[in-house]
C-alpha cells in the first residue's frame, strides 16, 4: 500500500514510502525472530529490499478488538468490540469513501490531522491506502486506548468528523481495528522510535 507524507490520509503520496500488511497466524519462534517473520513475506518482496537496499520497519501485532470489513471481509477474524487490555496500542482505521462524499471527506483531514499530531498519548502514525483518494487507511500508535478514545470523541473537530461521517453515510465501507504490539524492529530514517514501547 501507498503512503500519504504527513503521517495520516494525504493527497501527495511519499514515493518512497510504502506499507505492506499480511495477516497470518503467528507462532513463537516468528514473534521472537526477524528472520522467521521475512521467511513468511513474499519472495519478490525480499527481493525488492535487497535490490534497493531498503530501510524497513515493522511491527508484529495481535488483533485484540475492532468492528467492520476490508473489501467484504473480516480479514483479522470475528473480534469483540472491546476488550479489556489497556497497554500501548496499535490501532488501524481504513475506509472506502464514496465518490459523492470525496470533498467532504478530503476538506476536514488536515484540521483532523493536526490534532492527532499533538494529541495526549499519540507516540505515532502512517496514511496509509491501496486506491489513492478513495481507499484510506491510518496506521497509529498510542500510549493506551484511554489517550486514543480522549482525541478521537472528546477531540471536537474529530468528534464533529465522526458524527457527519454516520450522518451524511460518507463510506460505503469501514473497518476499525485495535492491536496489541507484539514486537517491533528495523528502521526508518535510521532509526526505531518505536523500540521498547510495548
Amino acid at each position: 500500500m501507498g503512503c500519504g507524507k504527513n503521517g495520516t490520509f494525504d493527497k501527495t503520496p511519499d514515493w518512497r514510502q510504502w506499507a505492506l500488511l499480511a495477516a497470518f497466524e503467528v507462532n513463537e519462534t516468528i514473534a521472537s525472530n526477524q528472520i522467521a517473520l521475512q521467511d513468511e513475506l513474499p519472495r519478490f518482496i525480499k527481493k525488492y529490499w535487497q535490490l534497493f537496499n531498503c530501510e524497513h520497519i515493522y511491527f508484529i501485532l495481535e488483533p485484540i478488538e475492532g468492528h467492520g470489513t476490508w473489501d467484504g471481509k473480516a480479514c483479522f477474524g470475528q473480534l469483540p468490540k472491546t476488550s479489556d487490555f489497556d497497554g500501548v496500542i496499535a490501532v488501524l482505521t481504513r475506509a472506502t469513501i464514496r465518490l459523492n462524499r470525496l470533498s467532504n471527506f478530503w476538506k476536514h483531514v488536515d484540521s483532523v490531522a493536526n490534532q492527532m499530531a499533538s494529541a495526549k498519548g499519540f507516540i505515532g502514525s502512517y496514511g496509509i491506502g491501496e486506491v489513492p483518494f478513495i481507499k484510506q487507511a491510518t496506521f497509529s500508535i498510542w500510549q493506551s486506548k484511554e489517550h486514543m478514545k480522549a482525541f478521537a470523541y472528546t477531540m471536537k473537530e474529530h468528534r464533529e468528523v465522526i458524527q457527519k461521517t454516520r450522518k451524511e453515510n460518507w463510506y460505503s465501507e469501514d473497518m476499525f481495528t485495535r492491536f496489541k504490539i507484539i514486537k517491533s524492529d528495523g528502521m526508518i530514517d535510521g532509526k526505531n522510535p518505536y523500540k521498547g514501547i510495548h
